[in-house]
């Protein structure tokens, strides 16, 4: 199935050489300027939001990374664009494909997910699911259709509101005039023209609990593949990929956040605001804080199926200025006369 190629390197805007901070960098600007909460015009936020996710999601691994360069530097951002011979076995993507009857192959896309079909083709996880059990003759036994998993980008604030979401899912199934032959008699079945499959989409509507965590499956009951003979239909399942957060990092339902602090902040305490998915709070930063250290607010985090809140996490970071003026340099001559402090002793 051709897509359309997606340049993360450009969507980022860093050079196919960057480093890891250098792509590290280029999101957190972008995904603190086009977050939807602070955008003006939301919709196209959330769609540019999404665009620099996925092209996170991609660059800032070094798995998918390799994988993704492996295409090659030539593509035009837009270009139609089918994956080279092989993907498969060499990058673990999944295809949303099986045979059917007649040799017809059925595809399924998904929309509304928050990913786009380049990323779900070659990234995602969709794949057809469970079959009927060999070793049975075919028409003696019903068949239950296959399940259906795909991805879907859950933002930090749905994890944290919980949310509902309108997912589409678009599939070939067999076409009823032929039963998926491709032929009525000795001519070409007018309706498929000769596939055997034709594309059916449907929508349906996605809770999102509140406290939904990274690699967990959303079920959909029987929204999955048509059985045959009599079979029950699979389920659809969506698994969540958190999208990246430009100030927050996620460890279980717990919030990471790097606090930077000045050299007399650390060593006279102070106190500093910080961003949480509720707004900001004040948190007390002790005399003698060392760089790395862990500060714990409670309950700050993200929802957890007891009624709890995991917590947020702040990690220090002192940072030193690196241009002084000419007094601020006769100050910190005067401090280095007259501290004991000795740090290599």
């Amino acid at each position: 199935m051709a897509v359309q190629y997606k340049d993360y390197y450009e969507i980022l805007g860093v050079s196919r050489t960057a480093n890891d901070a250098e792509i590290k960098k280029a999101f957190r600007k972008l995904a603190r300027q086009y977050h939807p909460d602070v955008a003006k015009d939301k919709k196209k936020a959330e769609e540019r939001f999404k665009e620099i996710n996925e092209a996170y999601e991609v660059l800032g691994t070094a798995e998918t990374r390799k994988k993704y360069d492996q295409l090659g530097a030539n593509w035009k951002a837009g270009a139609e664009f089918r994956p080279p011979p092989g993907w498969e076995q060499f990058s673990g993507a999944r295809t949303g494909q099986r045979g059917g009857p007649g040799g017809a192959e059925y595809e399924f896309q998904f929309g509304g997910t928050g990913f786009s079909d380049f990323f779900e083709q070659l990234f995602g996880s969709r794949r057809g699911g469970s079959g009927r059990s060999a070793g049975f003759a075919e028409e003696d036994f019903a068949e239950r259709g296959r399940d259906i998993e795909g991805d879907i980008m859950v933002t930090l604030e749905e994890a944290m509101r919980g949310s509902f979401r309108s997912v589409n899912v678009r599939r070939s199934v067999v076409c009823d005039n032929c039963n998926g032959l491709g032929r009525r008699g000795a001519h070409a079945c007018s309706v498929c023209g000769g596939s055997g499959s034709v594309p059916k989409a449907e929508t349906y509507q996605v809770k999102v609990p509140p406290g939904v965590t990274e690699g967990q499956r959303l079920r959909l009951a029987g929204r999955g593949e048509v059985g045959s003979r009599g079979g029950g239909a699979g389920d659809l399942f969506l698994r969540v990929r958190l999208a990246r957060h430009p100030d927050l990092e996620v460890e279980g339902h717990n919030l990471i956040y790097e606090a930077g602090v000045a050299p007399w902040e650390a060593v006279l305490g102070a106190n500093i605001s910080v961003p949480t998915l509720d707004g900001r709070v004040n948190i007390k930063i002790p005399p003698g804080t060392q760089n790395g250290q862990k500060l714990r607010v409670r309950g700050r985090g993200l929802p957890k199926r007891e009624g709890e809140k995991g917590d947020m996490i702040v990690v220090t970071r002192i940072e030193v200025p690196d241009q002084v003026t000419d007094s601020e340099r006769k100050v910190w001559e005067q401090l280095a006369r007259e501290s004991k402090f000795k740090p290599r002793d």
